[in-house]
């Protein structure tokens, strides 16, 4: 393992003005959203949509730092034939691959579920690493509801996660360490602050015990946020405060970066908490974006499976992209989104 690469691809994969495009989505789910575009979801629709994200020169060289892949994408070409993996590199961002296979219901736990995929994740990675990929992404799903998550949930989770990165690491690719606290339920932010904290933690003795190097890793965590049922949604302020100081109990300053999921949040909720938490001072670590939907539903609707819109697509996804890059600095403000609309 070389972790000064480990640590100059993390790094770059956090730095200040970018973030990752999570373009990872499974067949099931980009189904879905081209359902509700009028698209039909084949190889080659996917294929005409992710290249065109991959081909938006201004959004992909200035604000996206990397690209997480599904496996049907990294081996697909582009309408011209080249590699869809070399269009992400010629514009300065960094490959990367989801290599979870979806979760299970966890024996023994009603409602909990455990992310599978460790079998022969070792030589897929290889393949991954032959074919461009220098990152990777594996997600566990922790639910909140009533008597959950238990310690049994947290533990196999963190276990897994670690494993992965662990197998990552050995393959030269830095692991997205992804442990999501799901925001469906009705808990306001204090409990979602109390379950992160304890997932956090955990994940974090996990790594430690499977010998992760943390300097090449990044985190993909939720925010603190109050559930989507919740009667009392917490302010931006407050989602950004409580957030930062349960990172800065839970995460070691050893790791480069903080990529946050949007996790069900608008495109402009998911913006304008990144930016806030970048006004209350300096923090140990990278601190930016690693978006799907907050990204991309506003260019896959501007899009709409048509040849003609690409342009506008292009732009729409330009558009957010910069908004991102702007909150990853601090430099954010709602106006400019009025502005562009």
């Amino acid at each position: 393992m070389n972790l000064t690469e480990l640590n100059r691809i993390a790094t770059a994969m956090v730095a200040p003005g970018r973030g990752i495009l999570a373009a990872d989505e499974s067949s099931g789910t980009i189904k879905r959203r081209f359902d509700a575009i009028g698209v039909e979801s084949t190889e080659s629709s996917r294929r005409d949509y992710r290249e065109m994200l991959f081909r938006s020169r201004e959004a992909m060289s200035r604000y996206i730092s990397g690209v997480i892949l599904y496996d049907e994408t990294i081996w697909q070409d582009a309408k011209d034939g080249t590699p869809l993996v070399k269009l992400i590199e010629s514009s300065g961002a960094i490959p990367g691959i989801k290599v979870d296979e979806g979760t299970q219901a966890l024996p023994m736990c009603p409602g909990e579920l455990v992310t599978v995929g460790l079998d022969k994740l070792a030589e897929r990675l290889k393949n991954y690493y032959e074919r461009g990929a220098r990152f990777a992404k594996w997600r566990a799903v922790i639910d909140i509801g009533s008597g959950i998550p238990s310690m049994t949930s947290i533990s196999v989770n963190a276990h897994a996660l670690a494993r992965y990165a662990a197998l990552c690491q050995a393959a030269q690719i830095v692991p997205i360490v992804e442990p999501e606290v799901l925001m469906d339920g009705d808990h306001d932010i204090d409990r979602c602050y109390e379950v992160t904290g304890r997932v956090l933690n955990k994940t974090f003795q996990e790594l430690r015990v499977q010998r992760v190097a943390l300097e090449g890793m990044v985190l993909k965590p939720n925010m603190a946020i109050s559930g989507k049922k919740c009667a009392k949604q917490a302010s931006v302020e407050e989602v950004a405060e409580k957030t930062v100081r349960l990172l800065k109990a839970c995460v070691p300053a050893a790791v480069p970066g903080i990529a946050f999921l949007s996790g069900g949040q608008s495109d402009e909720e998911a913006t304008a908490h990144l930016n806030a938490m970048h006004k209350l001072g300096a923090l140990p670590w990278g601190l930016t974006f690693s978006y799907g939907r907050a990204l991309q539903a506003a260019p896959q609707k501007a899009w709409s499976g048509k040849a003609e819109n690409v342009a506008t697509g292009q732009n729409a996804f330009s558009h957010r992209a910069r908004m991102n890059g702007l909150a990853s600095k601090g430099e954010w403000q709602s106006s400019l989104e009025k502005k562009a609309a």
